[in-house]
This record gives structure tokens, C-alpha cells and sequence, in this order.
């Protein structure tokens, strides 16, 4: 009797366990942030940028699959702002996406808080300011989404990862520029290019180790070709999906585009070139930054690593490389995934296809 007293109270106590998971709400997370006017020397001469929390570019927001984002959006400028988070599916509340048409912009001396949830988004993303061409002086920063523990990816951990905002960059402010687009002229050819809102930055890392770069292109108006001298690139996840892994010397990544590629420090301890350059214009801009080993004793060294030259068809044919993981990955469903097994059926003189075994094993969320 006292045996089955126990089992009973053992399965009441794993019933409310497994009840009190199921129904537990994902976690919250809280921002306050502050949108500023701030003086900065991106390229060298001071200028009037953007600041979040006074800095530029803005704060990284590192969040994890099923966070719920409250972030409380105070605008300090002379002008209405607007944050929009680009590549997060806002599914079921458009109003928090941060462009117009589904946001007011925030007057200023006023502020909004954005409530969304990156559910199923693991990947890199960024923000930036959606109107009156803000994102020309700032205000744009790393937003990465990164798996629960639970949930697989298609590749071993990293050792570590970087985000680099790479994108061009002009010394004229954003109401001059925004005068020249009214005014129904294009925008000036860019005066620079910057990584992390900086003509140069280190990245660190150990020998024989892989780690995860996260592109993002916050620029206005060129496409930039990525490279890292003698490394090769393994691109796993575009936009939030994750893709069939190719290895690339270089990679074009479009303006708004996001990616994650994998390098594993594999060539001799010294430093390298890592490298940024517009693509399809007269004039090529180029900006560098160095990886470093970390038992390097020789600086980068030899000619920057050239890109390609011009070449529409060389990147239209690298982008058409890009493929989606799998047919279930598409979907952004959390869990394990089990690809279908084919086989063939003979119908008479005709042999079908037929998909058997196709299953997807859900986690608990």
C-alpha cells in the first residue's frame, strides 16, 4: 500500500512538472534605449551621427529564439524616429515592425516600446532607422538570434563569433543628402566604407579554431564584396535560414543583406587582411581590418586581396548558389528534423517517386 502511495504522488509531482512546463511563458527580456545627436569621426573628419545609448553603431542585441523583446524606444532628436528590426517575421503584430504604414513614427521628446518575439528566427540580423534617411547618420546596430539549447543547428558550435557591420558611408549629413533625393537627383557615390562605424577594427581568434562572422551590409547604396586574405568561407545562414554549406573566397552581400559564414584559422599564426569592398562602381572603395591569431608575431603583410571586377554575371551566378537547408528548415519550425526517404515504386511501365517516413520531432517549447 505504501509502494503505491508513493507511485501515485510520484506521478502527481511529474504531472505538475510536465503541466508547469508546458504552460510557463518564454522568458522576457528589457531594453531602454536612448536615440541622440552625438559627434563622430567615422571617416576621419568629425560629423553630427545617430547615437543609441550613446554609441555608435548602436548597442548588439543578442537575444535567443522565444525571447519576448520589450524595448522602450526614447527619441532625443529633433525629428520623428522610427526603428525597424530588418528580417524579423513580426507574425501577428505588424505594428511592431518599425516602418511606416504600420508604425507611427515617435515625436520627439516622446517615446514607444517595441514588443516582438524572434520566435523561430535563428540567425543574424540588424536595425536601423526606417525613415528620413536616419540610417545615413547612424542609429543602426547588430541584432543576432541564436538557438535555444534544445534546438540543433546544422554545423558544431563555433569557438566565438563576430558581427561586422560593413556598409558606405558619406561625410554629408542626412538632411543635406535627404535635400538632394526630394530635390528628385540620386544619391553622391559614397565617400568611404566602414566596419563597425570604424575605417579599421581587430578581430581575434586562436589557431585551428572555427569561428562565426555575421554580415551584415547597413549601407546605402553599393554592394560589398567580403573576403579575409588566405581563409576560406563557409556560408551556413542567410537571412534567418539556414542554407546548403558552400565554401566561397569571397562573398557579395547586398545592401540590407544579412549572413553568417563559418572560418576556421587554419593558415600559419600571423595577421590577415579582412576586407570590404564596393562592387559595380567606377571607383572601388575599399576598407580593411586585420585577423589576428593570437600567437601571431607578424602583422598583416603583401598586397590587399583584390575582389572582383565588376563580373554582374559572377554574382548573380554566387547568389543562385544559395540554397535553402531543407524543405521543413523553410518553414522555421523548432525541432529535429529527419529528411524523407525516397523510394521507387513501379506502377507498370511507369516508376514513381514516393516520400515515406517524413517526420519532424517537435521539442517542447
Amino acid at each position: 500500500m505504501g509502494k503505491l502511495a508513493l507511485l501515485h504522488l510520484l506521478c502527481g509531482i511529474f504531472i505538475f512538472w510536465a503541466v508547469s512546463v508546458v504552460k510557463a511563458e518564454d522568458p522576457y527580456k528589457y531594453f531602454t534605449w536612448t536615440a541622440t545627436y552625438g559627434m563622430a569621426s567615422p571617416l576621419g573628419t568629425p560629423q553630427q551621427v545617430i547615437l543609441i545609448n550613446g554609441q555608435f553603431p548602436g548597442p548588439r542585441l543578442d537575444l535567443v529564439t522565444n525571447d519576448n523583446i520589450v524595448l522602450n524606444l526614447i527619441n532625443k532628436l529633433d525629428e520623428p524616429l522610427l526603428l525597424t528590426w530588418n528580417g524579423i517575421k513580426q507574425r501577428k503584430n505588424s505594428w511592431q515592425d518599425g516602418v511606416l504604414g504600420t508604425n507611427c513614427p515617435i515625436p520627439p521628446n516622446r517615446n514607444y516600446i517595441y514588443k516582438f518575439q524572434p520566435k523561430d528566427q535563428i540567425g543574424s540580423y540588424t536595425y536601423f532607422p526606417s525613415t528620413q534617411l536616419h540610417r545615413a547618420a547612424g542609429g543602426f546596430g547588430v541584432l543576432n538570434v541564436y538557438a535555444r539549447s534544445v534546438i540543433p543547428v546544422p554545423y558544431a558550435k563555433p569557438a566565438g563569433d563576430f558581427s561586422l557591420l560593413i556598409g558606405d558611408w558619406y561625410k554629408t549629413s542626412h538632411k543635406a543628402l535627404r535635400q538632394i533625393l526630394d530635390s528628385g537627383k540620386s544619391l553622391p557615390f559614397p565617400d568611404g566604407l566602414l566596419i563597425n562605424g570604424q575605417r579599421q577594427s581587430t578581430f581575434t581568434g586562436d589557431q585551428g579554431k572555427t569561428y562565426m562572422f555575421r554580415i551584415s551590409n547597413v549601407g546605402l547604396k553599393t554592394t560589398i564584396n567580403f573576403r579575409i586574405q588566405g581563409h576560406k568561407m563557409k556560408l551556413v545562414e542567410v537571412e534567418g535560414s539556414h542554407v546548403i554549406q558552400n565554401l566561397y573566397d569571397s562573398f557579395d552581400v547586398h545592401v540590407g543583406q544579412s549572413l553568417s559564414i563559418l572560418v576556421t584559422l587554419d593558415q600559419s599564426p600571423k595577421d590577415y587582411y579582412i576586407v570590404a569592398s564596393t562592387r559595380f562602381t567606377t571607383t572601388v572603395l575599399t576598407s580593411t581590418s586585420v585577423l589576428h591569431y593570437t600567437n601571431s608575431q607578424t602583422p598583416v603583410s603583401g598586397p590587399v586581396p583584390a575582389g572582383p571586377v565588376n563580373q554582374f554575371q559572377w554574382s548573380l551566378m554566387q547568389a543562385r548558389t544559395i540554397r535553402v537547408h531543407s524543405i521543413m528548415e523553410k518553414l522555421h519550425l523548432q525541432g529535429q528534423f529527419c529528411l524523407p526517404t525516397l523510394h521507387h515504386l513501379s506502377t507498370g511501365s511507369r516508376d514513381m517517386l514516393s516520400m515515406v517516413s517524413l517526420t519532424f520531432i517537435l521539442t517542447l517549447l
